[in-house]
């Protein structure tokens, strides 16, 4: 998928369909002269409802959808005929999106699973024809409810990936590198930053057939938390990986104080991604010889304490099979 077609976030005015009019109808007939009322209900209101479905990835078909409207109830009608009900609509959404009230922001709900349906908005019942009415003391009632008015609301769609195994770090320290050498994704890749501004996704195919999923985001910078650089729309996308693999570069003047500058922007974002499975990659590391990798190894033994980490490069192809054995493995543990 090209960087220009992903979409994460569409706001939209939906409009439940409105319950048609019961019907004030007198049963008349040649030979009956004063027929009882038969007057029908209307029927329902189209309801609006979210529909998950495993096969999208992104919004963009929504992108331009700024309105929808499903369909009213019809009127009831004589011989007690209820009214039609009103057509529902559906937006179909990606796994991974979250449904908000566009006007407060508190989440209404949010689709995890495939074919997962939830009514977003509740067409109008239709209104009780006369017939309904009919009692000792009134036995013609000429009069039948109204259908009930429809519902709107302005809503926000979010999109929050799905994906195994989240990339982490600064920008320019090699993600969208390893993403195109591990999985089948093309993402745009030079030398600057923020040149990853949306969310790239990747399967990575490991032995007998088993595959899983890797996402490369945006990169982070400080104050990402309070959303300077690419700030929130970035950081959403990690909540949902089950682990986090950071990426600094083994150029790096202090590779530990670059992972705790990463960690900090998280916990200050969400302090429940700091119980996710972590580990750390050091990226370019074909620029090191066996002597100064050994040397920072000794370093890094003791500031990543518990933390594993190995040392990689996606250009020269070297650690990869190592690190696909690691990340399999971590996916492996129930959390």
């Amino acid at each position: 998928m090209t960087e220009g077609n992903f979409v994460d976030y569409v706001k939209m005015h939906v409009s439940s369909g409105k319950g048609g009019q019961g019907s004030a109808h007198l049963h008349r007939e040649k030979y009956v002269e004063k027929g009882g009322p038969d007057g029908g209900d209307g029927g329902r209101g189209g309801h609006v409802i979210v529909r998950g479905k495993d096969n999208l990835w992104t919004l963009l078909h929504l992108k331009y959808q700024r309105h929808i409207k499903a369909g009213h109830g019809e009127h009831g009608s004589s011989g007690r005929s209820t009214g039609a009900e009103g057509e529902d609509v559906y937006i179909d959404v990606p796994l991974g999106t979250v449904v908000r009230d566009t006007e407060t922001q508190e989440v209404i709900f949010e689709i995890t699973e495939n074919d997962e349906e939830k009514i977003l908005l509740e067409g109008g019942m239709g209104g009780r024809g006369n017939w309904h009415f009919k009692s000792s003391t009134n036995q013609t009632p000429r009069y039948a409810q109204p259908g009930i008015p429809a519902q709107e609301k302005d809503i926000t769609l979010e999109l929050k990936i799905l994906a195994d195994v989240g990339l982490v770090g600064f920008p320019n320290a090699g993600k969208s590198t390893l993403l195109s050498v591990v999985t089948a994704a093309k993402p745009k890749i030079a030398d600057y930053e923020f040149t990853t501004l949306k969310p790239n996704l990747g399967i990575v195919k490991y032995r007998n057939f088993q595959t899983f999923v890797i996402a490369d985001i945006p990169g982070i910078i400080e104050g990402a938390a309070e959303g300077r650089g690419l700030g929130h729309r970035f950081l959403r996308h990690i909540e949902r990986n089950s682990t986090l693999l950071f990426l600094i570069p083994a150029d790096s003047k202090d590779i530990k104080e670059q992972y705790d500058i990463l960690l900090n922007e998280l916990k200050k974002y969400n302090p429940e991604l700091l119980d996710k499975e972590r580990l750390v990659a050091i990226t370019k590391s074909d620029m090191l010889d066996e002597e100064l990798k050994a040397e920072m190894k000794k370093e890094l033994d003791k500031q990543f304490k518990g933390i594993p980490y190995l040392f990689i490069s996606s250009v020269a192809q070297q650690g990869l099979a190592e690190l696909k054995d690691k990340l399999w493995k971590m996916l492996q543990v129930e959390h």
